[in-house]
């Protein structure tokens, strides 16, 4: 008896057993009713559970009882969890995975915006690119002119995107806006950028449908941010054909904090000694400059950041006047001086927040003798902003902030004048005048990101602006939405209405009651994968309010004016071994009714159509990168008074193929570049354009000063090895 009794016991604990289980079945599938073989099914804190079958369908038997935590779970799905109650009978239950969102697949905005930097995989360049592409000689705004949209007008250095102006385009630094970015010069002689493109991580040049964050550019906006903490100490040593230059950074790891700052001295005299020049220079090109940086980590995601320099440049010529039939010479002579300062500072507030604060000032002072008269152009800007982030979900941000910015722009003139008195004589009379403008321009903006899906995002924004000059409030909605049709592949739309002050020269009349505009439509295809980017673009953009000279001779904002076009780029790193190439092409139909037109016509910085090819090859035994670059550019029109058609002659089409080579060579702690570079090789005739005389009788072709480039340099590194960087960007 004593051995049955404990034999019965186990029966019933036994038996309470069988009853306590339960059986769970169903079959997991996708949004789209797919089924998910492979899923992971399991009762929370337990070891009950099973993987679903090829068909999605999975069964398996719960011990526990009641209420429990059901975990379904796949790679690339977003992990589900539901409580359910434990009876003994039978449960059936079909989980519905939703896919996770994955920032590397996750569908990014590229209508109108060009990225270059090292952070995004739909980067179309990469910094090192912009240095390393021949005939850009290590100009940021040379490189640029490669891609797709960009104008090649080889008389000025300004960046002309798709129908618009030099001054349409608006250069910004960490969300600081650069107001004189471009060293000054003649207005028919292009100048360089006045910073080297290695102090930024990241470059997004916008052609259009730019973000709501940015306003006072009707075109386009390049949006350049800067370095953060360096990963070493190093030191750089530069010698060339032009001048000299030296850098210094300094990082001290265990406080997170780093300064640096470079110093530079480029004179043309010795090159223009060598290579013959077509003006007649009174005083060689002399630039003189330098920056400072410093970066100081406040917090683990907080960053203080700034940067600042200035720049001295003076030259001076004499160019045969067109009006002379006895040999008189124009005078040119311009020294300048320049200083740009940035402050800025990053910090996370909490999970969710973001705060990016800066502080900026700029100023620039020209001074000009001509012939008969002298010019003091000086320009001031102080700017303040705020930009707060948050996150919503997974991916969805919005972001909300201001600016404030004071400008001054201040004109004195000084000149002669010879006019006949009563008895017939020449007279010379002395005149000045002195002008000052001064404005207070606001803003504020909100824009947000919305993830509808990991293959849809809707951006919605807007912008207020208000300035004293214009005396007036506009609002500028902007919108775009991007979908992703593949792996690789996103089709974008953009919207925009974009608001610009008139040029700074035409503020002077103060007739100009009202802002330029310009509406953009944009619809954008791109594939971009780890070898091989394509993009095709087309687009609209309506002027109004442009400024125009009336038949009275004022001034007024009437002008108006269209640009529509074809934009298309394709990349190859891949097909031909260690070589990577590009191609863009631009297709533009554009006209106005602007300043002095007499009707709507193309105006003569627009060509109809523009195509360079980017060639570049690393041999990796030799440690030597070569290239080229070709581009061509159809016609320009240009004014010839001789011709009853207004705007009707074009120029002659341009061509020109640029070269570079550098070898790389690594010796001791020392990483050592030798590098050259040559425009226009073959030495094609470039016309810009045509000046005639008063009288119509002659003409004079704008040209560059000379048909060539060479620059040769010496480039060393300290404490920095970028051999690993160029071969794999060649790769």
């Amino acid at each position: 008896m004593k051995r049955i009794i404990p034999l019965f016991v186990l029966f019933l604990l036994s038996s309470a057993g069988i009853i306590a289980q339960t059986k769970i079945s169903g079959k997991v599938i996708d949004q789209k009713k797919q089924t998910i073989p492979g899923a992971n099914i399991l009762i929370k804190n337990s070891y009950d559970g099973a993987s679903s079958a090829p068909d999605g369908s999975f069964s398996f038997i719960a011990n526990d009882t009641g209420e429990v935590t059901i975990v379904t779970s796949f790679i690339g799905y977003e992990t589900i969890e539901k409580k359910i109650r434990l009876v003994g009978k039978d449960v059936t239950y079909n989980p519905v995975l939703k896919e996770a969102f994955n920032e590397l697949k996750v569908v990014t905005i590229s209508a109108g915006t060009i990225e270059a930097s090292d952070e995004r995989r739909t980067t179309v360049l990469k910094p090192l690119d912009i240095v390393t592409t021949a005939g850009g000689l290590g100009d940021i705004n040379g490189a640029l002119k490669t891609l797709p949209g960009a104008q090649q007008v080889g008389e000025s250095a300004e960046l002309f995107v798709r129908g618009g102006t030099g001054a349409e385009t608006k250069t910004i630094i960490d969300g600081m806006v650069v107001n004189n970015p471009f060293y000054s010069a003649n207005p028919d002689i292009a100048s360089r950028g006045r910073f080297s493109p290695f102090i930024f991580k990241g470059t997004v040049f916008s052609t259009g449908g730019y973000s709501a964050q940015y306003g006072q550019a009707m075109s386009s906006v390049l949006a350049l941010e800067t370095n953060d903490l360096p990963d070493r100490t190093s030191s750089t040593v530069a010698l060339s054909s032009v001048g000299v230059g030296i850098g210094h950074n300094h990082l001290w790891k265990e406080k997170g904090f780093s300064i640096g700052g470079d110093i530079n001295y480029t004179d043309l005299s010795p090159y223009f000694a060598l290579v013959k020049q077509a003006p007649e220079y009174t005083a060689k090109p002399q630039f003189s400059g330098g920056s400072l940086n410093f970066r100081k980590k406040t917090s683990p995601s907080g960053i203080l950041k700034f940067y600042g320099y200035f720049n001295l440049s003076n030259f001076g010529f004499k160019t045969l006047s067109i009006d002379s039939t006895n040999g008189y010479k124009n005078l040119f002579e311009l020294g300048n001086s320049n200083i740009y300062t940035n402050l800025t500072y990053k910090e996370r507030l909490g999970e969710k927040w973001v705060l990016n604060v800066g502080a900026s000032y700029s100023s620039n002072i020209d001074k000009i003798n001509l012939s008969h008269d002298s010019i003091t152009s000086q320009s001031d800007l102080s700017q303040g902003r705020i930009v707060i982030s948050r996150g919503i979900g997974k991916l969805s941000i919005i972001r909300f902030g201001g600016e404030y910015q004071y400008a001054f722009d201040g004109f004195n003139i000084k000149g002669n004048v010879n006019i006949k008195d009563t008895s017939n004589h020449y007279q010379t009379l002395h005149f000045k005048s002195n002008t000052n403008i001064y404005d207070n321009y606001s803003a504020e903006f909100i824009e947000a990101d919305i993830f509808l899906s990991q293959k849809l995002v809707l951006r919605l924004g807007g912008r207020g602006e208000y300035s004293t000059l214009m005396n007036k409030y506009v609002v500028a909605p902007r919108t775009s939405v991007s979908y992703k049709i593949g792996d690789f592949s996103t089709l974008s739309l953009a919207y925009g209405q974009f608001y610009q002050k008139p040029e700074r020269t035409f503020l002077l009349n103060r007739q100009i009651p009202d802002y330029n505009k310009a509406t953009h439509y944009i619809a954008n295809i791109q594939k971009v994968d780890d070898f091989h980017t394509l993009r095709l673009e087309v687009y609209y953009k309506q002027y109004d309010n442009l400024t125009l000279n009336e038949p009275d001779s004022t001034k007024s904002n009437h002008g108006y004016g269209y640009a529509q076009g074809v934009d298309l780029f394709w990349r190859d790193k891949k097909t031909l071994k260690g070589v990577d190439y590009w191609i863009s092409y631009t297709y533009l139909d554009t006209k106005r009714m602007y300043l002095n037109y007499l009707k709507e016509v193309t105006p003569p910085f627009a060509a109809t159509h523009t195509a360079t090819l980017v060639f570049k090859k690393f041999f990796t035994k030799l440690n030597l990168s070569t290239g080229f670059t070709y581009t061509y550019a159809s016609g320009r029109p240009y004014y010839n008074p001789n011709n009853p058609v207004f705007m009707k002659d074009r120029t002659i089409d341009y061509n020109t193929l640029g070269l570079n080579c550098a070898y790389l060579r690594q010796i001791k702690k020392c990483f050592a570049v030798l590098a050259f570079a040559v425009t226009n090789v073959i030495g094609n005739d470039q016309v810009f354009g045509y000046r005639y005389s008063y009288d119509m009788q002659r003409s004079q072709a704008i040209t560059p000063p000379a048909k060539r480039f060479f620059f040769i340099g010496l480039f060393l590194s300290f404490g920095q090895d970028r051999s690993k960087e160029v071969i794999d960007n060649n790769n």
